[in-house]
């Protein structure tokens, strides 16, 4: 019973990450380092949310000339370290759907199947032939860098992050809604690897489980 407490301990250490400003940000912009760091301590401890929204995806086009460029519905539900992200016809691929944990992840594809691997960004690429940062978005999609790269933060005037640059990515936050006592991104843009991707988040449930 310790044993299993402490893997659970762990767990939610990882997914919260160090919540205080830390060597590997760099920060800019109009805001207050003090202020964003009582915000990020907050946003950290979300470590459960349901999100819909709407995703839309630029790509280059393909060896035959397709594109991969299109649009889709989002639904993300967090809770800890798991996940079930759901897209549905994005792409004109139909709906896909990502569930998982660290070291146990599941693309289902309608109408192609079934597929595991141990990294969210190998699956995806490998099936769908996106490079998304999947890892990554659990921490941008809150309004926070990834604890593990450096990162190049610009704040705006109210100390929320206005643009991220981290690990080959650019993310600019657009918009920002106020839900639960908690100011979560409503709008963002990232682009990296040849791909733009823009989130609109029409419905934010964040909650807080580790208490």
């Amino acid at each position: 019973m310790l044993f299993r407490s402490l893997i659970a301990i762990g767990l939610i250490a990882l997914l919260s990450g160090c919540a205080g400003l830390t060597s590997r940000e760099s920060l800019q912009g109009q805001g207050n380092p003090a202020l964003w760091k009582t915000h990020k301590e907050q946003i950290a401890q979300l470590d459960a949310w349901q999100i819909s929204g709407k995703v839309g995806i630029r790509a280059p086009r393909d060896a035959s000339g397709k594109s991969a460029s299109g649009s889709g519905t989002l639904f993300w539900l967090q809770r800890q370290d798991y996940y079930d992200i759901r897209l549905s016809g994005p792409l004109g691929r139909g709906a896909a759907r990502l569930t998982g944990r660290p070291g146990e992840i599941v693309l289902e594809v309608a109408n192609q199947g079934r597929y595991q691997a141990e990294s969210p960004e190998a699956l995806l690429e490998e099936q769908l032939g996106w490079k998304l940062p999947v890892s990554h978005l659990l921490w941008w999609v809150r309004g926070l860098p990834a604890p593990k790269s450096r990162s190049q933060l610009t704040l705006d005037s109210e100390s929320h992050l206005q643009r991220l640059e981290q690990d080959g990515w650019e993310v600019d936050y657009l918009r920002y809604a106020e839900q639960n006592g908690y100011t979560l991104p409503e709008r963002l843009k990232l682009r990296g690897h040849d791909l733009e991707i823009t989130l609109v988040v029409k419905d934010w449930q964040p909650r807080q489980l580790a208490q």
